[in-house]
């Protein structure tokens, strides 16, 4: 079996789940997925994985836990998958790491950041000319300091080419997960899926976070309410004007006052919670899609598989059968 080495770059400030949660799951790729002992009874393990510092120093976390590293950067031979963690140490990186990912991570032969790892990659250059994404909170951060990156904001993860950016934190585990598929294989995927209990696996363009979290709170209670019922009830008549009359305004002052305090169209708050809903049924519920489509607003079938094509990438049916959780 083809061994592929794993390089995770520490610094202090570093996220800890960022380094953890991708290692676990190439670890586990070994142990349940990917691994196979050779003749000798020996295993033969599908990740070789190693950690290391700008000086091999452990370094502490943003949590206050310390990680020892395998050794100094320059020690380290170089790797099949560079992994460039994020942390509060991305904010004012070490100018000494920017220069070594500069000249050292061009030879992986895959270069990998989660959450704001994207800042260091792009701080050395790494990033120019690609489509990357980044922990919700960093995006705009990263288009205004580097507005040659295509910087994807709705997305959990982006390949361009050899270089991969996840968004923030348990993202890093969706992207490993596609990783060691693409790797190994969508069995070895699904059992290292099923040993961590997480999904397998959301498809890389799927929205970071939930409606209510992608949308500010309202201030006035009467759009406050608004949003409580369309959260509650997806399948009413959600246009402009039935909203406004439910908020007491007219359907112009209403549209114009949910944008300014939302942060989103009407429209747009709609079809995020309808298709975050539809989600939710396909995943926890025995119902099948035409049922889920009309409790969900949609109508039909069709128009809800349309949303799901547009924004998951992925038919209802093909989102059921990855994320439906599976029992170990």
């Amino acid at each position: 079996m083809t061994k592929r080495s794993v390089l995770v770059v520490l610094f202090d400030g570093v996220q800890s789940l960022d380094v953890t949660g991708p290692v676990e799951v190439f670890a586990a790729a070994g142990h349940y997925g990917g691994g196979r002992a050779d003749l000798d009874g020996a295993s033969s393990e599908p990740y070789e994985i190693r950690t290391a510092s700008l000086d091999g120093r452990p370094v502490r976390t943003s949590s206050g836990l310390t990680l020892v590293p395998d050794g100094p950067l320059d020690a380290m031979p170089a790797p099949h998958t560079l992994l460039v963690p994020g942390g509060t140490g991305t904010r004012a990186p070490d100018d000494g790491l920017v220069a070594w990912l500069r000249a050292h991570a061009p030879s992986a032969e895959r270069l990998v950041s989660v959450c704001t790892g994207a800042l260091l990659l792009a701080g050395a250059g790494l990033l120019d000319g690609r489509r990357a994404t980044t922990h919700w909170g960093f995006c705009d951060t990263l288009a205004r300091h580097h507005p040659e990156i295509d910087v994807q904001p709705d997305a959990i993860y982006v390949r361009d080419g050899h270089v991969a950016t996840s968004a923030g934190v348990t993202a890093g585990i969706d992207l490993a997960l596609a990783l060691v598929e693409e790797d190994l294989g969508r069995d070895a995927a699904l059992m290292v899926a099923r040993v961590l209990v997480v999904f397998l696996r959301r498809p890389g363009n799927q929205a970071q976070f939930s409606a209510q979290l992608a949308a500010q709170t309202a201030q006035r209670e009467p759009l406050r309410d608004v949003q409580q019922w369309i959260s509650e009830h997806p399948a009413a008549d959600l246009s402009v004007d039935a909203l406004a009359a439910r908020a007491r305004l007219s359907p112009r002052h209403f549209a114009r006052a949910f944008q300014a305090e939302t942060g989103m169209t009407p429209g747009r708050y709609v079809e995020r919670v309808r298709l975050e809903q539809a989600r939710r049924l396909l995943e926890d519920s025995t119902q099948g899609v035409e049922e889920i489509s009309r409790a969900c607003g949609y109508g039909t079938p069709e128009a809800m598989r349309r949303a799901f094509l547009k924004t998951l990438g992925v038919p209802p049916a093909e989102y059921r059968r990855r994320f439906r959780p599976v029992p170990v």
